[in-house]
């Protein structure tokens, strides 16, 4: 499910928001600069560098580096030449993404509700809502995978805070969402308690798949990331939001 707009107008232009998306947009250019592609995004070597790296997380003093299969290979004592200090990648991880589909489904995701979010609660508090839903992600991933070698990156985890926090915000919210099932597709209009509920309980799904398996693997997507980011919004958003819109009468959003 693809979401295309809802139906919650807002009072202030969404600087912050919008900010972040041209920060993300920009990290992504330059980071395909070294060697990597529009579409497939950038090197190994780059997301090894700025992605963090759960294990270099749990074992303070340790870097990684060397690339082989999207992996880190090799963690010594130390810094690597060229590395970046490992509680950078805390925060440069948010802002890397591993291809064009990932960072334009999330980027379309920050737009949509981002907006809303940034509205009830000013764009002070939204920027340190944004940042610290991202560490909230990394830290639950971090804490079920603390030996793993692949690097986490992207902005899903903050999103999911952001997604989190929209949905007690707004739950009678109207979402204008596309539905691909195979060859088919469609857009129909969900509310959005039922759109992004659907949302999570997909993330939550394939993070306890993942937990199944022999390797613990989802496949290359930091599931627990997203759970951990959606948590952290639906706990905190009420501290934060001062201020609500209230939701429009049933009005179409097309």
């Amino acid at each position: 499910m693809i979401p295309l707009k809802d139906n919650i107008p807002t009072d202030r232009f969404p600087y912050v928001t919008v900010a972040l998306i041209i920060i993300n947009v920009l990290a992504y250019l330059l980071a395909i600069r070294h060697g990597g592609s529009l579409i497939s995004g950038p090197t190994p070597q780059q997301e090894v560098k700025y992605g963090a790296i759960p294990f270099a997380l749990t074992h303070p003093g340790d870097q990684c580096g060397l690339v082989q299969n999207g992996q880190a290979i090799g963690c010594v004592k130390g810094m690597l030449p060229g590395a970046i200090p490992t509680w950078q990648t805390v925060f440069t991880a948010m802002f890397m993404h591993a291809s064009i589909i990932h960072i334009g489904g999330n980027m379309i995701f920050l737009w949509i509700f981002g907006n809303n979010v940034e509205d009830a609660m000013g764009p002070v508090k939204f920027i340190f809502f944004y940042l610290l839903g991202g560490i909230a992600a990394l830290a639950l991933q971090v804490a079920i995978s603390p030996n793993s070698l692949t690097p986490t990156l992207g902005a899903s985890g903050a999103i999911a805070a952001v997604l989190g926090g929209y949905i007690l915000l707004y739950p009678r919210a109207r979402v204008l969402t596309l539905v691909i099932i195979i060859f088919f597709f469609t857009v129909i209009e969900l509310p959005a308690v039922v759109m992004l509920g659907i949302w999570f309980a997909e993330q939550a799904a394939f993070a306890a798949a993942g937990l199944t398996t022999a390797t613990g693997s989802s496949g290359g997507v930091a599931y627990f990331a997203h759970v951990g980011g959606f948590v952290f919004g639906l706990t905190t958003i009420k501290l934060l939001a001062t201020r609500r819109r209230q939701i429009p009468s049933r009005n179409p959003v097309y």
